[in-house]
């Protein structure tokens, strides 16, 4: 697991915390989505770090003592670079992650709390590290609704939202006990249980109306994690159904498909021409067949044959429009 991977760790453990309440290991756990060792361990690193992370005996749970501000810690050149470089591409107005503005100021604050030795140099190396996040979903009306659900999630109480369904074609009324807050795929998702649906299912936030909060209150099941929920989807849509996919890719973009972690169950295998098979169980067609499309004559399908013939379904209805012409 890479340092980025801790920090966000690291990071989301700080902002549960600073909502006041209290999580037993189990609940930080499931909402880290990692193993309750690893959360012992996450916390250790909080606490030798002068955070004051303590086991409440009443409440039996973690929760930030003293204050909702955290002291000064003692950061290596790496460590805060890779902090400084995180939240400045995440706050970025019109490039970062929408509602991330707070990252910003948190990146002054860190360099701020820094020798200023230390400061310079940090703040120099800065500039020459970057990231890009991929365009997004502007959630222009989004944020009140953004802020809505957060609190919910925090106060553990259902919302009442409208919502611009394309699986329903229409807007509906439903009330919402919000699991989960996902950025994926250029916007923000919210995942949760819905009464009209009576499951759990996935809302963008761009395509909700209006939101209401309620009195009623909600429990997260203890055993639901977002791995679970998305299963073997090829991102965020199961279809109940699995299949194994095999993609014979050209040598012109076969090593830009190797060199890529596209899906978790994904394997990979070189042919003596240079081209590449890949291989990955995934539940349903629907997402994987638009990535396939992408890459044009340069990927065959070889199976399953649902897939195959859902490709050159695509492909004869593209024909159709440019033999038009």
């Amino acid at each position: 697991m890479s340092s980025n991977d801790r920090i966000r760790r690291l990071v989301r453990l700080l902002e549960l915390f600073q909502y006041g309440r209290s999580y037993n290991s189990a609940e930080l756990s499931e909402l880290c989505s990692v193993s309750r060792r690893t959360t012992f361990r996450d916390i250790r690193t909080l606490q030798d770090s002068g955070i004051p992370v303590r086991f409440d005996e009443s409440l039996q749970g973690y929760r930030l003592l003293d204050s909702m501000y955290l002291p000064p810690t003692d950061l290596t050149i790496s460590e805060a670079l890779s902090l400084l470089v995180l939240t400045q591409s995440l706050g970025r107005e019109t490039s970062g992650i929408p509602f991330q503005r707070a990252s910003q100021s948190a990146a002054r604050k860190l360099l701020s709390l820094l020798p200023r030795h230390l400061a310079e140099h940090v703040g120099e190396l800065s500039n020459a590290v970057t990231m890009e996040i991929t365009p997004h979903n502007r959630l222009d009306r989004a944020e009140e609704t953004y802020d809505v659900i957060t609190e919910s999630i925090q106060k553990r109480r259902c919302v009442r939202i409208e919502y611009d369904s394309f699986f329903d074609q229409g807007v509906i009324t439903t009330l919402l006990s919000p699991y989960r807050l996902h950025f994926s795929r250029r916007s923000w998702y919210v995942i949760g249980r819905s009464s009209v649906h009576r499951s759990v299912r996935t809302f963008n936030l761009g395509r909700v109306h209006s939101t209401t909060t309620t009195n009623n209150p909600y429990e997260i099941p203890q055993r639901f994690s977002l791995d679970r929920f998305f299963g073997n989807a090829w991102s965020m849509i199961p279809e109940q159904r699995e299949y194994d996919v095999v993609i014979r890719f050209q040598p012109m973009v076969a090593r830009n498909i190797a060199e890529v972690q596209w899906h978790k169950t994904q394997r990979i295998e070189w042919s003596d021409d240079d081209t590449l098979l890949f291989h990955a169980t995934v539940d349903g067609l629907g997402e994987i067949s638009w990535w396939i499309l992408g890459y044009g004559n340069q990927a065959e399908v070889l199976e399953p044959p649902e897939l195959r013939d859902r490709i050159r379904q695509h492909v004869d209805e593209l024909r159709q429009i440019y033999v038009n012409d």
